[in-house]
């Protein structure tokens, strides 16, 4: 009797056997690249030139050399702040306005430059030159808050401690599992990642569904990083395959636990929408 074969990739394979998800799935590219990291090259002559000068010349390049290299660290931590703003729909400003500091101090360091050269218009020019060309290469800091208009503004600073918190500990996870040298582990933690900051943006979405989440991003979150933090320490030491496997597990059924649990709060979402429907539609029936 003839027999049929099958499998993932046969034309009738089954639906529920897709594929596992791309590790770069809802990822943004970092615009933290090439163009951010030379800034911190450009301040390197002037080190050099401070030394075959004299001792005011000695001053002004060094100064020139610190004020370049400050604001290139601004203008990249500036950068990836304004990231994680956009990445995020509801947001506050960045306390400080980093890429504008940068602005200002990339100003001052070419200015110190052209005072160096003995002539003070060269050094205002510099400075006002650096200042707006750093500002039209980089931009500017994001100035005001996002998607807080009309919300409970004592609910969504909850909301943005705790996801700031919980940010700080994914953070945590990231670095320790890094230690560990295990590339495949790092992928699984930055999926788990993903699937908690899910959680993140039902959250902001909807500040109410704070207090159902707020173990999930406090408590269980902390449990993780210390289980991630324990797991590196040993795994570096004498290469455990069974608490590999078990810390494997884990990550599993924490991803499990967090994606069932937003489902839970969307659900929740949407049945407070069809109420809000339903109330709607009654008044209107009422009024007509």
């Amino acid at each position: 009797m003839a027999r049929r074969f099958g499998g993932k990739f046969s034309p009738d394979a089954p639906s529920d056997d897709a594929p596992a998800p791309h590790p770069f799935d809802r990822r943004a590219r970092s615009r933290v690249g090439f163009r951010v990291n030379f800034l911190f090259l450009l301040p390197v002559p002037f080190l050099f030139s401070a030394f075959g000068s004299d001792p005011l010349g000695l001053a002004l390049n060094l100064a020139c050399f610190g004020a370049l290299i400050l604001a290139a660290w601004l203008t990249r931590d500036g950068i990836r702040a304004e990231d994680a703003y956009h990445a995020r729909r509801v947001a506050k400003r960045p306390a400080i306005p980093r890429k504008i500091f940068g602005s200002v101090l990339t100003g001052l360091g070419l200015g110190l430059a052209g005072l160096a050269d003995g002539s003070l218009i060269n050094a205002g020019v510099f400075f006002i030159l650096g200042a707006v060309l750093h500002s039209l290469s980089f931009g500017t800091d994001p100035l005001k808050d996002k998607g807080m208009a009309g919300a409970d503004q004592v609910q969504t600073g909850r909301v943005d401690r705790a996801v700031r918190e919980a940010e700080k500990h994914l953070a945590d996870m990231a670095e320790a599992i890094a230690r560990s040298g295990d590339r495949t582990l790092e992928a699984r933690v930055d999926r788990f990642s993903d699937t908690v900051r899910t959680m993140f943006r039902t959250v902001e979405e909807d500040p109410r569904d704070l207090a159902a989440a707020r173990k999930f991003l406090s408590v269980y979150l902390q449990g993780a990083r210390d289980a991630t933090v324990k797991f590196s320490d040993l795994y570096a030491r004498n290469r455990d395959a069974q608490a590999r496997a078990d810390f494997a597990a884990l990550l599993d059924d924490l991803d499990a636990n967090y994606a069932a649990k937003t489902q839970t709060l969307l659900l929740d979402n949407r049945t407070d929408l069809d109420v809000e429907i339903e109330v709607l539609r009654d008044r209107l029936n009422r009024e007509f």
